[in-house]
């Protein structure tokens, strides 16, 4: 069996190389979002009800979990990025100085 060239081959081997190394990214990142967007709608409809006077007494812990749980989705689809090979060894690039 002969290898080829071409780019299609190439993609779909790294498309298959970046699923093997991550299972399942991509179903998490779609509950990230809708997580994320779950919470603010939470979030937006407890303000328009604290806005209009009608929100129970506690809304100000209803709406600080909302905003925790769009903070904690963002956190997480911050930590499921892909890492380039500089920040995942943990070697920084040599700093290059302007010429004078």
């Amino acid at each position: 069996m002969t290898h080829s060239k071409d780019p299609q081959h190439a993609d779909l081997r790294q498309r298959l190389r970046s699923e093997a190394q991550a299972p399942y990214r991509g179903l998490r990142r779609v509950f990230y979002g809708l997580f994320a967007a779950s919470g603010l709608m939470g979030g937006f409809i407890l303000s328009l009800k604290w806005l209009a006077g009608t929100a129970p007494a506690d809304v100000g812990w209803s709406l600080a979990l909302q905003l925790g749980v769009v903070a904690v989705m963002v956190a997480l689809w911050r930590w499921d990025q892909p890492r380039s090979p500089q920040r995942s060894s943990g070697t920084v690039p040599p700093k290059i100085d302007p010429p004078d």
